[in-house]
């Protein structure tokens, strides 16, 4: 069975490639140039999601950052769709406002399709996996992480993660009382090698605790060490 995408690239010499490229390894590339025909393809009535979205930052009608944010903020099952980012010349800029705004991943372009299909394959699977334990929940005080739900609660509210969040959070809840360092984070979720002075780990970290901190300025349940790492505090309220 085909793995279904959507790629939201106004390049349409470059979907087309992509398209024909990832159909090689069992994917199927659906494409719209523009933002608008993106988001109205994600949010008509009883389609079929992709597995993943493919987004442009630069797109003729809206900004890219935007349609992620209106991604990130749909109701249902649209707002979970991971999203890789197609970021111009790599900028860090772009990179760290996109992760802020929910995207997954991000690659600069020019790319490699190996490269991409590389990065498809990573979310997808972080998305897919789940740690074989007997009970999948976790409770550290009002907070519940269920991991085969994939859903996080705190006093019963739901919490906001992407996929990638939401396996950053697993990880450390599952060496809860352990400083971490960003490698062995980046390691335990076995997404891409950091890149030198990569801070997006930092992004996603704001990300998670603005989802489950009471004050994410003060945070308790995920805490900074200085020049280590983080850790999970093992007693929470």
């Amino acid at each position: 069975m085909s793995t279904p995408l959507l790629m939201i690239e106004d390049d349409t010499r470059l979907a087309h490639m992509v398209g024909e490229y990832l159909g090689q390894s069992g994917f199927v590339v659906h494409h719209t140039p523009t933002a608008q025909e993106g988001l109205a393809r994600l949010q008509a009535p009883g389609a079929s999601l992709p597995d993943l979205v493919i987004l442009d930052l630069m797109l003729p009608d809206m900004d890219g950052l935007e349609v992620c944010r209106r991604i990130r903020a749909a109701q249902g099952d649209v707002a979970r769709v991971p999203v890789l980012m197609l970021t111009a010349k790599g900028d860090p800029l772009d990179r760290i406002i996109g992760l802020e705004l929910g995207a997954d991943d991000y690659l600069p372009k020019p790319f490699e399709p190996r490269e991409l299909l590389a990065r498809i394959r990573a979310v997808l699977r972080r998305r897919s996996e789940g740690a074989p334990t007997a009970s999948q929940a976790m409770r550290f005080g009002s907070l519940e992480i269920d991991r085969d739900a994939r859903a996080v609660t705190v006093a019963g509210k739901a919490c906001e993660l992407t996929a990638y969040q939401f396996d950053l959070l697993v990880a450390l809840a599952e060496r809860a009382g352990r400083v971490l360092s960003r490698d062995q984070i980046m390691e335990a979720v076995r997404g891409r090698e950091l890149e030198a002075f990569d801070r997006s780990i930092d992004v996603h970290m704001g990300r998670i605790r603005a989802a489950i901190e009471a004050d994410p300025k003060n945070p308790k349940r995920i805490v900074t060490v200085r020049g280590a790492g983080y850790v999970f505090a093992k007693q929470q309220d």
